[in-house]
């Protein structure tokens, strides 16, 4: 072989492409997860995902077909995160199985505030989310609801918890810093402390409670307000 053709052998082999990048869809979500986190909905673009792992935008849609596969994807890896056999055990009451796993959805969507929505923008109708509702409607069940009643129950519970929890994250807003509650709550007060007391007595008179909407205790209360009703019949 002549020096000329060993030349372009060896340019040849350098411009091949080195081995193809091997994907999965956990880093698919991490990455989408982290984009939702710095950026907010619109930063979790297909393309950004790609970016972010170092692959081209076709490399995503092999696992997904589109924008909307990769959102239902989120939503039940998100749920995936909580341990529903945690809250299996009948030998704890059902009202306290059912505060420990609206705690416990609560604290893992709030660490993602970008993803709440997402959550609510769509049905819930994966197999996590199912496995979820199907685990709320055995305890509801426990606590003496027939099929139709712990159904309902079901759906009124859900509104209650992905409702508060998106209320505060929108307060917590895309792509934001995630503050502690004490921070937010004081932020709150220092807000709701301007209200005019002449134009708005009642809400000025109760300011400080305005200011605790995003906190536990407030999640707490509403949750124990619910279950008494469901308990009450």
């Amino acid at each position: 072989m002549s020096r000329e053709d060993a030349e372009m052998t060896t340019e040849a082999r350098s411009s091949r492409p080195g081995p193809r990048r091997i994907l999965t869809e956990n880093e698919i979500m991490d990455a989408a997860l982290d984009l939702l986190d710095e950026g907010g909905v619109n930063a979790a673009s297909v393309r950004g995902i790609a970016a972010r792992v170092g692959v081209a935008p076709n490399a995503v849609y092999t696992y997904f077909p589109d924008k909307a596969a990769i959102v239902k994807a989120i939503v039940e890896h998100l749920l995936g995160q909580v341990d529903l056999a945690v809250f299996s055990d009948r030998s704890v009451p059902w009202r306290q199985r059912i505060e420990s796993l609206a705690l416990e959805l609560r604290e893992r969507l709030t660490a993602h505030p970008g993803a709440v929505n997402l959550m609510i923008g769509g049905p819930m109708d994966g197999p996590r989310a199912l496995a979820l509702n199907e685990r709320l409607m055995e305890m509801l069940q426990d606590s003496g609801l027939d099929a139709q009643e712990s159904a309902r129950a079901s759906y009124l519970l859900i509104v209650y918890v992905f409702g508060s929890i998106a209320l505060e994250a929108a307060e917590l807003g895309d792509g934001g810093s995630v503050s502690s509650e004490a921070e937010r709550i004081a932020a709150r007060y220092e807000g709701f402390s301007a209200i005019p007391a002449g134009e708005y007595p009642l809400s000025a008179a109760a300011a400080k409670i305005m200011a605790t909407y995003v906190s536990t205790e407030q999640y707490r209360w509403g949750l124990h307000k619910v279950l008494d009703g469901i308990a009450g019949g």
